[in-house]
């Protein structure tokens, strides 16, 4: 997989028709699903779709005047760097709101990587037409939030506060939640397998402290080298790697403290597990909290998905530690 950087201009310019590509059809979608109820806001869509094809057939008539016929193979998928495109639209629940929502970060990111695709060209007619795309698209972000103020009964700086709420979640959210996710659930293996093979807290606190600072250096690593923010706004991946890499480690250390409890305490093995237990339940509910608090993603619905997997994790490493 390749950066933004490291591919060619023939192969800038072909992904840049493939993401409007993509984009207009998404906006086409939207629009039909609207017009039912919101036909204004689905002749908006309509423009927008009509008007991601119009940069299609532009970028298009360059690179066959430059290149030729063949267009390489090259998507967004491809490229380090880029945001894959979330299936909203199978959605039940889409709406206004989200879809403007998700539109305001569509225009966002593609005017994102007209600048930086901009910058780096040589050629002088190839950076002006990036350029106009650049302008044009941050056009579109601000017709995305009229949207909102148009139908909504809400004004313009509440709907720029929903895109602005939107980036938070790709910059901060996503990456915390998924290092929260890995910290609680990965290292509860090891932890319980050394505390029911050990039955000895001090040992099992280590295994536990040495799971969770592995796994945050792990997942921080993992965060910072997978998208390096230019295109996708989701900000510095070195800041992203840092909140993934804190935070799975401390999804982690949440259920070993209480193997701090001293072997010398009567029963100290079973306080321990029973105040970890007690631990794991609330990471999980707290994982659920915030994905239905920033992912849209109802709460029962959640809370099943994390529990049935953060108890199948947990099965498996008091199944280990007790052979």
């Amino acid at each position: 997989m390749k950066s933004l950087s490291e591919l060619s201009e023939r192969e800038v310019v072909a992904l840049a028709i493939a993401s409007e590509e993509e984009d207009s059809r998404i906006y086409q979608h939207f629009a039909d699903r609207l017009r039912p109820d919101f036909p204004a806001s689905a002749d908006i869509f309509d423009g927008m779709a009509e008007e991601e094809r119009d940069h299609r057939n532009s970028l298009y008539g360059f690179f066959r005047s430059r290149y030729g016929e063949h267009l390489p193979p090259i998507r967004r998928e491809d490229v380090r760097g880029f945001l894959k495109r979330r299936a909203v639209w199978w959605s039940p629940h889409l709406d206004l709101d989200r879809m403007r929502r998700e539109a305001e970060v569509m225009e966002l990111q593609a005017a994102s990587f007209y600048e930086k695709a901009a910058g780096q060209t040589l050629d002088v007619s190839l950076r002006e037409l990036f350029t106009k795309l650049a302008e044009i698209e941050r056009g579109h972000e601000r017709k995305a939030g009229e949207l909102h103020a148009a139908h909504l009964t809400e004004n313009a700086q509440a709907a720029e506060e929903h895109a602005r709420r939107r980036l938070f979640v790709l910059q901060y959210v996503q990456p915390g939640l998924a290092g929260l996710i890995d910290g609680s659930v990965s290292t509860l293996a090891p932890l319980f397998a050394a505390a029911f093979a050990t039955q000895n807290n001090w040992e099992t606190f280590l295994v536990g402290l040495a799971a969770s600072v592995g796994a945050g250096i792990s997942m921080g690593l993992t965060e910072a080298l997978s998208d390096d923010g230019e295109i996708t706004g989701r900000g510095s991946p070195w800041l992203r790697g840092l909140v993934c890499g804190l935070m799975t480690a401390a999804g982690g250390i949440g259920h070993t403290l209480p193997y701090l409890v001293p072997d010398s305490w009567p029963n100290a093995f079973i306080l321990a597990t029973s105040i970890a237990a007690v631990v794991v339940a609330v990471e999980l509910v707290a994982i659920s909290w915030i994905r239905t608090k920033y992912m849209e993603t109802p709460f029962w619905s959640a809370t099943y998905q994390v529990i049935v997997g953060g108890v199948l994790v947990l099965l498996a490493g008091i199944f280990i530690g007790s052979a």
